[in-house]
């Protein structure tokens, strides 16, 4: 049964994960994490520790703030609402998106080159935790989850356009520092866990009109209610005394 209370996790969680973010970027600002270090840099080994440490780094103060409200909300839906999955989603999706970023090969999208790429920041994180609540709502289809797909949808379905390489939709003078890879990756993970997962935790509650050939009296109040107030209506009715057919068999012989 769901309680109207909020979950101590889902406000500790958040904070704890803004709080490393910030602390990254305050370690950036002081001369830590420069060049690529940190950074996801695919297809090489140097750029494997970006899978643990690159949400955790951003580029300037719009990228870290940019990330850092929806971090916050989507983390506090989720350990709100899938307390049972959400650690495991959280870490597996962390982990599994900055994987899949470091596999797909850099290359440039318009013309094939290919790119020496550091990829850093948590928008990865963030396309994770919005398409896992979606899809996880849709695929329960429980009517309080799907309340919560509803509500990203509704704040946060432009994510969408992120999948896809800004320079597709624009003229742009240099590649775009957008990394489309890093959303798309975190989209298919998030997907694809909220499938998994389909079938833990809370799922879909069936009511009893759901049932058409279910009918119980006992249940229907409105007619206890009618039986209670009008007893003379179920008064036993005159029996009527079945008919013998050797009572008739005079009036048969006539015939």
């Amino acid at each position: 049964m769901f309680k109207n209370i909020i979950s101590k996790r889902a406000v500790i969680t958040p904070l704890l994960m803004l709080s490393a973010m910030w602390l990254g970027y305050f370690l950036q600002t002081q001369g830590f994490f420069q060049s690529c270090f940190g950074a996801i840099i695919p297809l090489l080994p140097e750029g494997l520790l970006g899978i643990i440490t690159s949400p955790l780094l951003h580029g300037n103060m719009d990228h870290i703030i940019s990330n850092s409200i929806p971090i916050a909300v989507l983390l506090f839906l989720l350990y709100q609402f899938y307390p049972l999955v959400a650690n495991k989603v959280f870490i597996i999706g962390w982990l599994a998106t900055g994987f899949l970023v470091w596999l797909l090969p850099p290359i440039d999208i318009l013309t094939g080159d290919y790119m020496y790429t550091c990829t850093i920041g948590a928008s990865g994180v963030v396309y994770v935790l919005a398409f896992f609540l979606f899809f996880s709502g849709v695929f329960k289809w429980n009517m309080k989850l799907l309340t919560i797909s509803m509500l990203v949808v509704l704040y946060y379905g432009s994510l969408v356009w992120g999948m896809f390489p800004e320079e597709l939709f624009s003229n742009l003078q240099e590649p775009s520092r957008i990394s489309w890879q890093a959303h798309l990756s975190g989209a298919v993970v998030g997907s694809i866990i909220a499938f998994a997962f389909k079938n833990v935790g809370e799922k879909k509650k069936k009511y009893i009109w759901e049932f058409p050939n279910y009918y119980s009296e006992k249940d229907d109040k409105l007619w206890q209610e009618y039986k209670e107030n009008h007893p003379e209506d179920f008064l036993e009715l005159p029996y009527k005394k079945r008919d013998d057919i050797w009572d008739h068999l005079d009036e048969l012989r006539k015939r």
